[in-house]
């Protein structure tokens, strides 16, 4: 029906245009109900991520790169609490299950994609925008926490040509202040870009009497961390 309702407006580009858009919308509909399908896994394969929220999301996030899939996140969540790991309060206890929890489900993906040869042009980033406090946060009634915290926490980067096995930057005894190869948000940005094969400094465009960029026009390439 499409081809005859082309072919009765002569061709029209704009009109084969979005035909094609429809039809690879119907595509990806169509191949998405097999791939969010994680039951077709094995048994052994999700045990090895973890029955939980994030083992299967990370799960997905496998046989969605597996497909084809050019980008992915991964958003932590539970199913009583959409930010569990903002722990003002009970932070200790609270962090014993979500780091377990992260760390089966992380570890998995990461092995998982390497096992497939999928690691070496796959960057796995895992993280947040802030860590916690080194000294307690304490609220009335309630067991004691940690508060946001912005001036020393760590980020795991894996694959796409990032060294293994390896700590870059290290903090004081406490944790308070990074000492030691400090990495700006910047930095990690332009180091991202260029483990995608893009030069941030290239993509610098003025604007209302200044330079903008994807970093700000800021940051460095940490090569250390580049194998």
């Amino acid at each position: 029906m499409d081809r005859l309702h082309l072919d009765r407006h002569n061709g029209d580009t704009e009109l084969e245009g979005q035909i094609k858009a429809m039809e690879t919308a119907f595509h990806m509909q169509k191949r998405a109900m097999q791939t969010f399908d994680i039951s077709r896994e094995p048994e052994s394969v999700r045990q090895m991520y973890g029955e939980t929220t994030f083992g299967r999301s990370c799960l997905l996030a496998r046989r969605l790169v597996e497909d084809g899939v050019r980008f992915v996140t991964v958003y932590y969540t539970s199913d009583k609490d959409n930010q569990p790991w903002d722990t003002h309060s009970d932070h200790d206890e609270r962090h014993r299950t979500l780091c377990a929890d992260g760390d089966q489900a992380g570890a998995a993906l990461i092995a998982d994609l390497k096992a497939r040869g999928l690691l070496d042009d796959t960057l796995v980033i895992w993280g947040g925008e802030f860590g916690r406090t080194p000294y307690a946060e304490n609220r009335d009634k309630q067991k004691v926490g940690r508060d946001h915290h912005h001036t020393a926490f760590s980020m795991l980067l894996a694959g796409s040509g990032v060294k293994g096995g390896m700590v870059y930057g290290a903090t004081d005894e406490l944790g308070m202040n990074v000492v030691e190869n400090p990495v700006h948000v910047h930095d990690l940005h332009a180091t991202v870009l260029h483990l995608l094969g893009i030069d941030h400094e290239r993509l610098t465009y003025r604007y209302a009497g200044r330079d903008f960029r994807l970093t700000d026009v800021h940051g460095l390439v940490v090569r250390e961390i580049i194998a």
